[in-house]
């Protein structure tokens, strides 16, 4: 039987799963360019996730690769 996913993520948890450092977790949270990753901040120090808002963020920033 499997376990439901966790909503909610650390920052180790995100990069296990997504596979983005915690240096560029830090770099995302901080773009200016209007792209930056979503997340939520509890209590004024610690930095949560939630997996939903990751997803649709990945699907919104998806790059079309083109054929050569």
């Amino acid at each position: 039987m499997q376990l439901p996913q966790k909503r909610w993520l650390s920052p180790a948890e995100l990069e296990a799963e997504y596979g983005f450092s915690k240096s560029s977790q830090s770099k995302m949270r901080m773009a200016t360019s209007g792209s930056n990753i979503p997340f939520s901040k509890i209590g004024g120090k610690y930095i949560r996730y939630d997996r939903f808002a990751i997803d649709k963020w990945l699907e919104e920033h998806q790059v079309q690769g083109r054929v050569a």
